[in-house]
This record gives C-alpha cells, sequence and structure tokens, in this order.
C-alpha cells in the first residue's frame, strides 16, 4: 500500500513538473513572438468552416461546407473553352455581393468585360492587373493578399503566368523548372498569407499532354506540383453535352468534379448548364434540386409545384421561372433547397439574378484524386 501511495506521488509530482516547464515555454514564446502565437486547439476553435457561395447551388453542394473555404487556395483545371472562368467569375459575384472586395489578375490578357458583367460581376468595384511576367503577378497577388483588404483573388492562369527570363530569352531557349520554381516559391509565401487574411486565392489552369505516357492518364497540368499540394480543393472542369434549343446551340452541361478536398468528403460532381453569355443557370438547378428532393413534382414531362404545373419539359419549366411575375416563387424553392441540402437554410438567403439577360444599363464521381503525373518543383517533363 505504501508503494502504490509513494507511486501516484510520483506521478503526479512528474505531471505538475512537465506541466510547470510547458506553462514556462508557452511564456517564452509569447513574449518572443506575441500573444496567440501558441494556443490550444479549444482557445480558438472554429465550429464550423467559414465559405463564400460559389455561385452554382449544386457545387456548393458537392463542396461539402457551402461554398469555397476561406483562407485557402482553389485549383480549377480543365481543357479549353470548359468553363473555368466563368466558374471563377461566378465566384468573384458572389463575393461582391456580400459586399467584398475582389482581384483579378489577367495573365491572358483574355477577360471579356461585358460577360464578366451578365454574370453579375461589378467592374467598377473588380480590381484588375495584366501584369507582364509571372513575377509582376504573383507579387501583386501578395501584395494584395498581404492589405488584408481583399477578399479573392483570381489569378487566370497559371500556365500564362510567364518568368521573366522567358520573357527576356529567344524562342527555344530551354527553361527547365522555371516556372514550376516560380510557383513554389510564391505559394510558400501566399499560403500563411491567405490563411490569415481570410483572402480566397483562385489559380485557374490549363492541361497539357505528357510524352512517351503509354500506360495512364496522359494530362498533367503546368506549373509543377506545388500548386497541387496547396490547393485545398481542386475542381476539374469539362463539358458533357450540349444543352440545345431546337437545332441551335445554346449552351453546354458541364461537369465539376471536386477532385481534392480538405474540408469535407471528396469525389463528388456538380452537373451544371452553363449557358452562353450567361453563365451558369442557377433556375436548371435549383429546378433539378427541387426535383430530387421531392419539392417539386415530375410525371412524365410535366413539372409541377403544389399541384400547380408550371412547364411540359425541364426548358419550359426554366422560362417558367425565369419570368419576372413568378420571382416569389423562384425565391421560395431557392430558400427550400438549400434548407433540404442544409447549406445556410435560415431563410435569410436570396436567390442568384435569373437567367432572363442583363441590360448593360439597367460533376458523384468515384475517381480518386486524379494522378496527372505532374513533375517536381524543379523539373517538367517536356509536354505538348
Amino acid at each position: 500500500m505504501v508503494t502504490k501511495k509513494t507511486t501516484k506521488k510520483d506521478d503526479k509530482a512528474k505531471k505538475d513538473g512537465r506541466q510547470a516547464a510547458l506553462n514556462e515555454a508557452l511564456k517564452k514564446i509569447e513574449k518572443n513572438f506575441g500573444k496567440g502565437s501558441v494556443m490550444t486547439l479549444g482557445d480558438n476553435a472554429l465550429t464550423q468552416v467559414e465559405t463564400i457561395p460559389s455561385g452554382s447551388v449544386k457545387l456548393d453542394i458537392a463542396l461539402g461546407v457551402g461554398g469555397y473555404p476561406k483562407g485557402r487556395i482553389i485549383e480549377v483545371y480543365g481543357p479549353e473553352s470548359s468553363g473555368k472562368t466563368t466558374i471563377a467569375l461566378h465566384a468573384v459575384a458572389e463575393v461582391q455581393k456580400q459586399g467584398g472586395t475582389a482581384a483579378y489578375i489577367d495573365a491572358e490578357n483574355a477577360l471579356d468585360v461585358k460577360y464578366a458583367e451578365a454574370l453579375g460581376v461589378k467592374k467598377d468595384e473588380l480590381l484588375l492587373s495584366q501584369p507582364d511576367t509571372g513575377e509582376q503577378g504573383l507579387e501583386i497577388a501578395d501584395a494584395l493578399v498581404q492589405s488584408g483588404a481583399v477578399d479573392m483573388i483570381v489569378i487566370d492562369s497559371v500556365a500564362a503566368l510567364v518568368p521573366r527570363a522567358e520573357i527576356e530569352g529567344e524562342m527555344g531557349d530551354a527553361h527547365v523548372g522555371l516556372q514550376a520554381r516560380l510557383m513554389s516559391q510564391a505559394l510558400r509565401k501566399l499560403a500563411g498569407t491567405l490563411n490569415r487574411t481570410g483572402t480566397i486565392a483562385i489559380f485557374i489552369n490549363q492541361i497539357r499532354e505528357k510524352v512517351g505516357v503509354m500506360f495512364g492518364n496522359p494530362e498533367t497540368t503546368p506549373g509543377g506540383r506545388a500548386l497541387k499540394f496547396y490547393s485545398t480543393v481542386r475542381l476539374e472542369v469539362r463539358r458533357s453535352t450540349q444543352i440545345k434549343d431546337g437545332t441551335d446551340v445554346t449552351g453546354n452541361l458541364t461537369k465539376v468534379k471536386v477532385v481534392k478536398n480538405k474540408v469535407a468528403p471528396p469525389f463528388k460532381v456538380a452537373e451544371v448548364d452553363i449557358m452562353y453569355g450567361k453563365g451558369i443557370s442557377q433556375t436548371g438547378e435549383i429546378l433539378d434540386l427541387a426535383v430530387d428532393q421531392d419539392i417539386i413534382d415530375k410525371a412524365g414531362a410535366w413539372y409541377a409545384y403544389e399541384g400547380e404545373r408550371i412547364g411540359q419539359g425541364r426548358e419550359k419549366a426554366k422560362d417558367y421561372l425565369d419570368d419576372p411575375e413568378h420571382a416569389d416563387l423562384r425565391q421560395e424553392l431557392y430558400i427550400k433547397v438549400r434548407q433540404a441540402y442544409g447549406i445556410n437554410g435560415d431563410g435569410d438567403d436570396v436567390a442568384p439574378t435569373s437567367d432572363v439577360p442583363v441590360e448593360k444599363d439597367g460533376a458523384v464521381s468515384q475517381t480518386a484524386d486524379l494522378d496527372l503525373g505532374i513533375d517536381d518543383d524543379l523539373t517538367d517533363e517536356p509536354i505538348v
């Protein structure tokens, strides 16, 4: 009995000694690096991830947290004309709707201002930069993020961030791994600053083909591996089928795959309608999701809500909800859909604007995180 008591006392003394040493170390760290530099997780735990809506209800659901997580890096990649810029511009519009500030680094020099306005972007409030070199573009992005006054920054695109040495060099000069090193250095600096300021960085990226790949996926993304590692969310955007009005092609059904997600389960897909000149059809999304949740009844080709028919065929039902006379119904369905999926279902949401043109003055995927075969930070395989 005496031995046991002695052991318990020794254990308690040892534990107290360790706690005292830890407290002393914490005091020293706070003195050297400032208060809050080290704390227990419970002292600053977030009950949920803060997000900004993507502009697509289906994509918000696929992301699992209701939008893009604040303070994180998002990569959007895919083939040409698949809808990458459209997705980024919708996110910019959502930031501006909430009274935030967005910046757009247009390295491709290809931003269509009229199209951005059609998607809801306020051009007078958007910060735009068209840098001469990749270093300049990333330095501008870093300066804007460090200011703490920008809520979202879009870099369009990684492939167009050409290093200064390549710009000043001759055609045909080899610059092995130069862009990969540039991206790796920039992301090391940006990652911590983004987290502190709560700024979202959306990197748009292109796709290339690796030479000599006999088996597996030959596709790769430019810029090395750094972006793949630092990204919290990676979205793969691909066109699926055409949307037609009679014989006229009016848009594309686009699949957005969440191939990486650090804040929710990945491997989900959002199928969205991207209409030419209008962007993502939020009305089509509301209609599809309302049918999935049995909010709207679908019998054959007819759509009905609370016993009243709203259209024969999907396009007719969309036109019905887009009619300004039915704006209240559209808003009601929007709120019910978000409540059904547990996304900001407090009844205070405002539905996105309808798909009616605005006057100027007035994709579940079971594939794993795609191994794109991207080379390390210092080398790039030949690509075509």
